[in-house]
């Protein structure tokens, strides 16, 4: 636990911190981002020039700031400044400090700014225990979550905070980062140069993360000489995929990987299916969503789509990582490039809401089982017409209650094969119906490619 007056010295001072803590901004005018929040009549800007004392949710990927800010927030407000890990505190410590700056504030006069990193990972009771203190103003909290804090943090605290997003520094933000940290007097203090093609693969390699970044950067800040590319990609040999398997990555990547794929852009669902890989996602969840899709997006479009990637997710299961990345890639590719429809899903969803609404009705009789003694005598089975004894293979026949007998669930697009199996279910809806002569109503010039 951290509890520090900004006044009495700082924790970045500290000889042997990492590169990223001592290059830490220390006034607002040195924090390079989020300018959404911090501009002229910004909401975070108001709260560090002391317009109200409201508490705050950080919410935004790693390295963007959150712990400056609210370590900003402390300092202009002349404030006791706690930090507490939701890692490693309970909720004895949450109630500990709450009474501490409950006496501070009572006796002293002295306000609380309580910084709690990674809030997401406090259950609901200690995040409960928070809401007395937040209640009353005993503390303003300053959470910072990775997570999508709608999910995360209990409805109570939620409705008594205010959520600001943080978003990755841009190219250009993440570069003024790096070379502020290699001038800075706190930071390397020109002990090191770096190539421009060195300095365009740092910023690749922080990706949007300054504390990934100003990390790579130290790695590498030991080099005689000027720092070049090979000196980086030695230092740093793999960088770390952003992506949380319980939290929003997970979902967001998912998401955007079944979208680029429902979007036909291989290329992007090539990408995120590389980053799930990378980030040692579940084969098996990404086949899952794989075999969902064909149906969903694809359906009779491609009626080999789903058995592609039935056989992908068979191979994940034979196979695994890292083998089994060649069948999700070649199950990726074929669903992205496929013709898509979603009359499938539109089918049995509508099918089910009639279902659900009561639109139900009973069997026609002649569709019920004939087969046990006495049935004839309550007219099951009888005048059912057997499909096999015509030679068209169809018949003039009702199957479906009449509650829904003019009910079209199915609807084909004209995309891919669904083109033909649209004419052919045309043809076969109107032989049932007795609209039209039934000679050929399958005939093998009309079948799609494959059936």
């Amino acid at each position: 636990m951290a509890d520090t007056l900004f006044d009495e010295g700082s924790a970045p001072d500290r000889p042997g911190a990492p590169l990223a803590v001592r290059v830490r901004p220390r006034t607002i005018d040195e924090v390079v981002g989020q300018g959404h929040l911090l501009g002229e009549g910004g909401p975070l800007r108001r709260l560090i020039d002391g317009a109200g004392h409201v508490s705050v949710i950080l919410w935004g990927p790693p390295g963007t700031g959150k712990t400056t800010l609210a370590s900003l927030l402390s300092r202009a407000t002349s404030r006791r400044f706690v930090e507490l890990s939701a890692v490693t505190a309970g909720v004895r410590d949450v109630r500990e400090v709450v009474e501490r700056a409950r006496d501070e504030l009572g006796v002293r006069g002295v306000g609380t700014v309580l910084f709690i990193d990674e809030v997401h990972r406090f259950n609901k009771t200690q995040q409960d225990a928070l809401l007395p203190a937040v209640e009353n103003g005993w503390v303003t909290l300053v959470a910072a979550t990775t997570e999508n804090p709608s999910f995360s943090v209990v409805a109570p605290l939620l409705s008594r905070s205010l959520v600001l997003t943080l978003e990755p520094l841009s190219d250009d933000e993440l570069r003024t980062v790096l070379t502020r940290a290699l001038h800075d007097p706190r930071g390397l203090a020109g002990a090191a140069s770096v190539s421009d093609a060195a300095m365009d693969h740092l910023v690749r390699v922080g990706a949007g993360d300054a504390r990934r970044a100003l990390t790579a950067l130290e790695a590498v800040s030991g080099v005689e000489g000027s720092i070049e590319v090979s000196d980086v990609e030695q230092a740093v040999q793999l960088v770390a995929v952003s992506y949380d398997r319980d939290g929003d990555q997970h979902y967001d990547v998912i998401s955007a990987f079944i979208k680029s794929i429902r979007g036909s852009d291989v290329n992007a669902a090539l990408h995120y299916l590389a980053r799930m890989i990378e980030a040692g996602e579940d084969s098996r969840f990404i086949a899952r969503r794989l075999m969902i899709l064909a149906s969903e997006d694809i359906g009779m479009a491609d009626p080999s789509a789903l058995q592609t990637a039935v056989a992908a997710a068979e191979a994940c299961a034979l196979l695994g990582l890292p083998e089994a990345r060649l069948s999700l890639a070649h199950a990726t590719i074929h669903l992205a490039l496929s013709p898509k429809s979603n009359a499938v899903i539109m089918a049995i969803d509508e099918a089910i809401a009639d279902v659900r609404g009561g639109s139900i009705g009973t069997v026609p009789p002649h569709l019920r089982d004939g087969h046990y003694p006495g049935a004839a005598a309550h007219g099951h089975g009888v005048a059912y017409r057997y499909p096999h004894d015509s030679p068209e293979g169809i018949v003039e026949q009702a199957y479906a209650p009449d509650a829904v007998v003019r009910r079209e669930y199915y609807r084909p697009t004209s995309h891919g094969a669904e083109a033909r199996w649209g004419d052919i279910n045309e043809r076969i809806r109107r032989v049932l119906r007795g609209d039209v002569d039934s000679r050929d109503p399958l005939g093998s010039e009309n079948a799609p490619e494959g059936s």
